[in-house]
């Protein structure tokens, strides 16, 4: 057969095959999926640069006003003073007022009340803080009030600076996302960009604060989900935790957070114990969730105003605190005025758990003395934290999880009778497994526990340790504003076929169109006439007696036999066909889509459960469809 001119009626123009249409327009659409674009990254790594630096400084602002406040109420009017880690004192002695219990009773009572008024400014800056930054990553487009860097900053010293059972890096989590929050609206980048820096915010703050660089990115990046990861972030996040950190220690210089023993050797027979330590933490863990969440009911329905809250929740815990000090004191257990880790973070407890202490009894003494401050520190820190004291949840957490595995050790070894058994490596392990484990951000907390302690003898256990802890943890989470994926967060639309998967073939088919069809014994003359009078139709339906379909003839092979300059007379339309390609009104685009590419094809047919044509799914009205869907998701977002 040679080729020959053009045919009157049937059209010879050198265009596209159908086929290549689809594809292009299809893998165009698919494009949308790839990662984000190179040539944002230089830009996007500078603004996360300022972020560091920035958020280093007002890191060190911060800490240095929460110190300053500490002196002047704690340690000079009540005569308090506070258990710490050994990396933790950056100002060296100072001296002590007389021990005044009744003024410390109060005292966390007057910080809750004045950081409640200044929160009236800023509502959102309530509580530990995580809840408020990853609600705004996913549901407010990174954007934070500037003014929730100085509001979170104040209130937060106010309530630590007299006693509140929290944190300072919940709040600095908080002020580092506002911080890059605030970078990226002077700079007016995209939302994307918006969100990446906030992220390295995150991370800048953790990392000064606690000193833990390469932990505080990989936290940053996990705490927004529950089973995933904004991997986006992670190279934002980890320039900004390197300059944060760097600015930190050039003031207050470089240490570890907790003292330890030198060397925590690997022991294999030991790992079944960890394992279950894992169980214990993990049944502890819980047992917080439901204490805070208790809290928190209860505060809502005091008949007091919001930002009361907090000073009743202060009363609370110096009614708590103050009587066990006493106690404790009467017994000749700790020194007058000597804190136990109640008040504040808790890193005193939970050093002392890693290392003991010289007041801390020895044997079945030391376990019972630790479970009870473990159990006494869920209750103030949900005291301070669930009423909306501006304190985080981060310190309270890994200090229950050294206390609770500090005891765990010490029980090992009283019971096993095994020198090799070191509390301290259980300690250690605790914490991180608690934190890890409510938090799901079990390899940040697993960095973060090896950098705390300067040592990464224990990644083994914590390995262990934090799966078992983020498998039974699985539906318990600290941060409710957390959600499960990518997939699940307006932050990120759906890609292309997430979002052709939402949407049925009946939504966007054409029907009623005039279209041609032939029969099995169509001539095939006929068949090239009939094609020819149609200015849209790329696939031809061919029907056998019962109107049903039997098979197709493509505008591809309709081109071929117009090039035939000796066609049969007897070639039929069933000679000329391939097999039926037909897709359902209930099947979703993404299969319809599959079915397009892998036939070539611009359309398809629609037919019912019968077998007959009820319209035609075309290419550009997939694309249509998925352009409005997304339009949508950008609206809604």
């Amino acid at each position: 057969m040679d080729p020959s001119p053009e045919k009157p009626g049937v059209s010879a123009t050198r265009t596209p095959l159908p086929s290549q249409r689809a594809q292009g327009l299809l893998s165009a659409l698919l494009v949308d999926a790839s990662p984000i674009d190179l040539r944002l990254v230089g830009r996007t790594l500078l603004h996360a640069a300022l972020v560091g630096v920035g958020a280093g400084v007002v890191a060190v602002v911060f800490f240095a006003a929460i110190e300053l406040l500490d002196r002047f109420f704690l340690s000079g009017l009540a005569g308090y003073r506070a258990l710490r880690a050994a990396g933790e004192s950056f100002f060296g002695e100072h001296g002590m007022g007389a021990f005044r219990p009744w003024l410390l009773m109060i005292l966390p009572a007057f910080g809750g009340l004045a950081s409640g008024l200044l929160t009236r400014l800023a509502p959102e800056c309530r509580g530990g803080g995580g809840d408020a930054m990853i609600e705004a990553f996913h549901h407010h487009g990174g954007i934070i009030r500037r003014r929730v860097v100085w509001v979170k900053a104040l209130a937060s010293a106010l309530t630590l600076g007299t006693g509140g059972a929290g944190g300072r890096e919940g709040p600095t989590m908080q002020i580092g996302a506002a911080f890059g929050s605030f970078v990226a609206g002077t700079l007016k980048v995209s939302a994307r960009e918006r969100r990446l820096l906030m992220i390295a915010g995150v991370a800048a703050g953790m990392s000064a604060i606690f000193r833990t660089p390469l932990g505080a990115a990989l936290l940053a990046t996990e705490v927004l989900y529950r089973d995933d990861v904004e991997s986006d972030a992670l190279v934002p996040a980890l320039l900004a935790s390197v300059l944060s950190y760097s600015v930190f220690i050039s003031v207050f210089g470089e240490a570890t957070l907790f003292a330890h023993a030198p060397r925590y050797p690997f022991v294999p027979a030991h790992l079944p114990l960890y394992a279950l330590l894992a169980i214990f933490v993990a049944l502890c863990a819980i047992v917080f969730l439901k204490v805070m969440a208790f809290v928190k009911r209860t505060s809502a329905r005091l008949p007091v105003p919001d930002w009361a809250r907090p000073g009743v929740g202060g009363l609370a815990l110096g009614l708590v605190a103050v009587p066990l000090l006493l106690l404790l004191a009467g017994r000749h257990v700790v020194p007058d005025g000597q804190g136990i880790g109640v008040l504040g973070g808790g890193y005193g407890a939970a050093q002392v758990a890693i290392t003991g202490a010289s007041w801390l009894p020895e044997g079945w003494q030391a376990v019972e003395l630790l479970v009870a401050l473990a159990a006494i520190k869920i209750l103030a820190a949900s005291l301070t934290i669930g009423t909306g004291g501006s304190a985080g949840d981060f310190a309270p957490s890994l200090a229950i999880g050294g206390l609770v595995g500090g005891a765990f050790g010490r029980i090992a070894a009283l019971s096993i009778g095994d020198p090799r058994i070191d509390p301290g490596a259980f300690a250690l392990v605790g914490m991180g497994t608690f934190y890890g484990g409510v938090a799901h951000v079990p390899l940040g907390s697993l960095v973060m526990v090896c950098e705390l302690a300067g040592s990464y003898d224990l990644l083994v256990p914590l390995m262990l340790a934090e799966g078992i802890a983020f498998v039974a943890l699985r539906d318990r989470s600290l941060y409710s504003a957390q959600v499960p994926t990518q997939r699940d967060s307006p932050a990120h639309p759906p890609g292309v076929l997430d979002v052709l998967g939402s949407l049925k073939v009946a939504d966007v088919m054409i029907a009623g169109r005039p279209y041609v069809q032939f029969a099995l014994a169509t001539p095939v003359p006929e068949v090239l006439r009939l094609a020819s009078d149609t200015g849209w139709q790329d696939v031809f339906p061919v029907l056998d007696g019962e109107g049903k379909m039997a098979g197709v003839i493509t505008s591809d092979v309709v081109r071929l036999l117009a090039t035939e300059r000796d066609l049969e007379p007897l070639t039929l339309a069933a000679d000329a066909m391939q097999p039926p390609v037909t897709v359902r009104p209930d099947d979703d685009l993404r299969k319809a889509t599959e079915v397009l590419l892998a036939q070539g094809v611009r359309e398809v047919p629609v037919v019912d459960e019968a077998g007959r044509i009820v319209g035609f799914l075309d290419e550009s009205e997939v694309g249509r469809a998925y352009l409005d869907a997304t339009a949508r998701e950008e609206r809604a977002a």
